[in-house]
């Protein structure tokens, strides 16, 4: 079951990808993360699609990881009289808190908390983006506008408002129960949505500590001005585009995907591309070739997963979709460029010595031609530095810990195994070699590199899975062992 890739993919199930089948289908054709998406489905459908995906990791003896999307606050208006109006350019049209069915001249905004937030001129975005409406005068429960781009509005449609700090929390209340579910299966990522400062994914770390790693969703302007902030205290980072792109002009996302992948991978945070990779395909067998560059782009760039939303939760070719992606980071990583690019983009060291041990293995794996870097972790930061190095030779993660494999699973070039510890330090070059033999990682007379953050000071009973400053880097020959 071993993957001929470092980039790793992220697929949604939904009402296509239900089933026992389909969900042993997407995974054999190459997806290592399921997201189960919390906007939509009930408790009920993802505990079952949690089971197939928990049943799989026993049939084929390999970490999956289950990332569950928090929904976060949805601002929508109300409902109309007639279900939907025709807004023109030119148009004065009221929001406000008034319950009452809306029409032509006004709707309910059930959200003070924008009404609070709101300044002349403010441009409020309706229906993804397609409607514009700019704030002309307000007060804490109106807002009186101008409609400059129109169109048809209809009930429970999406508010956005571009370049405003919201004061709401990115957990609702909903989103407590479902994170509290969540945790109680036992995911491995949660994806928080609405981000916007740092104190949100402290909120939630708060409350999981270090049950899941936290995925901050990047999907507001205002999260861009904190970017460097929210990486330090977030577990990883989603690029969600598709909102992004509302708010902001579609001209800067790309340079904002590029400056993200940049700030994530100095950080050595594991870093997702989402929303619209292969939308075609949601409706057609193939996709477009600006999608395929567009996937591809971001594998060039060192991006740790891409990921399918509807291709693969409500389309009709999902195993195709997760097929071509798979087939298109394959012959990116085929391109000698691709790795040129990576050691043009590689990040500076840290000044520690676990750092300088990672950024030693990488080298020395490259001048002896090892066949794999292998990293004993407890916690996975060491697999995490040494995928930071972005290395040409796979990384083999062996870890005690099944939810320390399962979150490494996200992590580019990583290939996680769980493990027991060592009964003495003999015998560790031995499991080692017969471990990434059995995983097709070496054959006799391949080398490997072994880096460790182990606890040699008892040498009757070490601690080699022990968290900690990785401190040792060795050699092994396997026909040697």
């Amino acid at each position: 079951m071993r993957r001929y890739r470092a980039t790793k993919i992220v697929a949604t199930l939904g009402p296509v990808s239900s089933s026992p089948e389909v969900i042993e289908q997407l995974f054999l054709k190459g997806v290592d993360v399921f997201r189960l998406n919390f906007s939509h489905g009930t408790h009920e459908t993802h505990l079952k699609n949690y089971k197939i995906i928990r049943s799989l990791e026993t049939k084929y003896g390999r970490p999956i990881g289950i990332l569950q999307d928090l929904q976060g606050p949805k601002l929508r208006v109300g409902a109309f009289k007639e279900g939907k109006i025709e807004l023109k350019a030119g148009d004065h049209f009221r929001f406000d808190l008034d319950p009452t069915p809306g029409d032509s001249k006004r709707v309910n905004l059930p959200h003070p908390e924008i009404f609070s937030a709101l300044k002349k001129e403010t441009d409020l975005l309706l229906d993804d983006g397609k409607l514009r409406l700019k704030v002309q005068n307000y007060g804490p429960d109106f807002a009186e506008t101008t409609v400059i781009i129109g169109g048809p509005l209809s009930n429970s449609k999406g508010v956005n408002v571009p370049g405003v700090a919201l004061p709401i929390s990115a957990l609702t209340e909903k989103d407590r129960k479902d994170l509290a579910f969540g945790l109680e299966m036992g995911v491995d990522w949660i994806a928080l949505s609405f981000v916007q400062r740092p104190e949100d994914i402290m909120e939630v770390k708060a409350i999981i500590g270090n049950e899941a790693g936290i995925i901050a969703k990047l999907e507001k302007p205002m999260a861009i001005e904190h970017l460097e902030e929210i990486v330090s205290v977030a577990d990883g980072v989603m690029v969600a585009r598709g909102d992004l792109g509302v708010e902001m002009l579609p001209e800067t996302v790309p340079n904002l995907q590029k400056r993200i992948i940049r700030v994530c991978r100095m950080s050595g945070k594991p870093v997702i591309v989402a929303t619209q990779m292969l939308d075609s395909m949601v409706n057609l067998p193939t996709p477009t070739r600006a999608e395929v560059s567009d996937v591809a782009a971001a594998v060039y760039d060192g991006v740790d997963a891409v990921m399918l939303s509807a291709e693969s939760a409500s389309g009709s070719y999902a195993e195709e979709s997760v097929s071509i992606m798979n087939r298109i980071i394959e012959s990116v990583e085929k391109d000698s460029y691709y790795y040129q690019q990576l050691k043009n983009s590689r990040t500076p060291w840290k000044s520690t010595s676990s750092d300088a041990i990672t950024a030693g293995a990488r080298q020395v794996a490259e001048t002896i031609s090892a066949t794999a870097i292998i990293t004993l972790t407890t916690t996975g930061s060491t697999a995490l530095r040494a995928a930071r190095e972005r290395p040409q030779t796979p990384i083999l993660a062996l870890t005690p810990s099944p939810q320390v494999a399962r979150r490494l699973s996200l992590v580019w070039g990583v290939h996680p195994i769980e493990m027991q510890e060592f009964d003495s330090i003999v015998e560790i070059d031995s499991r080692v070699s017969h471990l990434a033999m059995q995983n097709e990682f070496a054959r006799k007379g391949d080398n490997l590199i072994l880096t460790i953050g182990g606890d040699f000071t008892r040498l009757d009973t070490p601690r080699v899975f022990h968290s900690g400053t990785t401190r040792l880097l060795s050699i092994i020959t396997v026909d040697e062992v």
